[in-house]
């Protein structure tokens, strides 16, 4: 029988508990699965001591053919319990990042976009045979090619002290207090991922209430990124102290108030308002006069178009003429001549907005 429950860690193979699932249920998939590393033996520093590199036993795979039969049976799975408007993270490096985004086009993936996480404290090359590795990528895709997939672009650009958010994110490694220790002091997970990084994902890519499942979830970073931001988390992960890590961590973590959880909303967001519907509402009357920054003037009429000599047409249509241009905004182009000064018409549909979120059931 398909489950379907939030906030709990399964412990268990990601393809059987994937399919234990209820189709539809989830809103975002985050994976970081296996890297396929293929190392040829020790890695050692020039001064001899060992590399703590990644050489677990959940990244070894007979060959190529059985990564990729593995990424294309979780993929599957994850494309299933998707919602239609679904999207999914996948994260990976040099080694297997080029076999998940074949896999995710052929299953019928939309890609979005790759992002470079450019690490600023990234292990150094020690052999010298290559350049450093300071980067991984990021690949988004939405469910399919028609999904109207979430993404708060404004939000993002706040993030970004208001310039728009670039595909090149610079963050550190995971390090310090966030790592995660076994009981020998050594760190618990190979790959940890920085919750900086899952913190953007999540705040970009999700709405507070919805659920992000982690296929494969390691010491808990998607969940504690999802619970600290208002998210549902489900994690998939079959290493018992790896989970064992994952539920301690979780404990610990405090949700952002509700207030604190809005996001600053794209202007594609808002409700449409046309200029008609402020004349209705009285806030603007026919026969008022509008005023372009050039001078010109153009009278309301009832029925929400303007006329400037002869011509007569919306807002926009109108704004254009005014303005000698192909296209025009009119909404930020026009004001309202008043007694007291030009006043934006802009602010009137502002007030409508605002009347409309404060409708019952808004």
């Amino acid at each position: 029988m398909a489950r379907h429950f939030t906030d709990k860690i399964i412990e268990g193979d990601c393809i059987e508990e994937l399919k234990k699932l209820a189709a539809g249920s989830v809103d975002l998939v985050f994976a970081d699965p296996p890297y396929f590393m293929q190392l040829g033996g020790a890695l050692t520093r020039p001064d001899q001591s060992n590399v703590d590199g990644v050489d677990d036993e959940w990244d070894k795979f007979e060959d190529f053919a059985a990564y990729d039969a593995f990424t294309r049976a979780w993929l599957s799975e994850a494309r299933r319990v998707l919602k239609p408007n679904g999207a999914i993270w996948v994260i990976g490096s040099y080694h297997n990042v080029f076999r998940l985004g074949a896999a995710l086009q052929d299953l019928g993936f939309w890609i979005l976009n790759d992002i470079i996480w450019r690490k600023t404290n990234p292990m150094p090359n020690f052999k010298g045979t290559r350049f450093t590795n300071a980067h991984e990528t990021l690949i988004w895709a939405a469910r399919s090619k028609e999904a109207k997939y979430t993404f708060h672009y404004d939000a993002l650009k706040m993030l970004n002290d208001e310039l728009q958010m670039r595909s090149d994110w610079t963050l550190p490694l995971c390090t310090g207090a966030e790592r995660l220790k076994n009981r020998e002091g050594r760190k618990l997970h190979s790959t940890q991922k920085p919750e900086a990084l899952l913190h953007r994902v999540v705040l970009a890519t999700t709405r507070p209430g919805e659920v992000i499942l982690d296929p494969f979830f390691g010491t808990g970073t998607t969940g504690a990124a999802a619970k600290r931001l208002g998210r549902h988390y489900i994690g998939i992960e079959r290493d018992p102290s790896y989970a064992e890590g994952a539920r301690a961590r979780l404990k610990k973590v405090k949700p952002v108030s509700i207030e604190d959880l809005a996001v600053t909303k794209s202007k594609k967001e808002e409700p449409r308002v046309p200029f008609g519907q402020v004349i209705e509402a009285g806030l603007i009357h026919p026969g008022a006069w509008l005023i372009a920054p050039n001078g010109k003037r153009a009278r309301v009429r009832a029925d929400g178009s303007l006329a400037l000599g002869e011509a007569t047409g919306s807002i926009h249509r109108i704004g254009a003429l005014a303005s000698d241009a192909p296209a025009c905004n009119g909404w930020t182009f026009w004001s309202l001549e008043t007694k007291a000064g030009p006043k934006p018409i802009d602010l009137f549909r502002r007030e409508i907005r605002r009347q409309m979120a404060m409708a019952p059931g808004a």
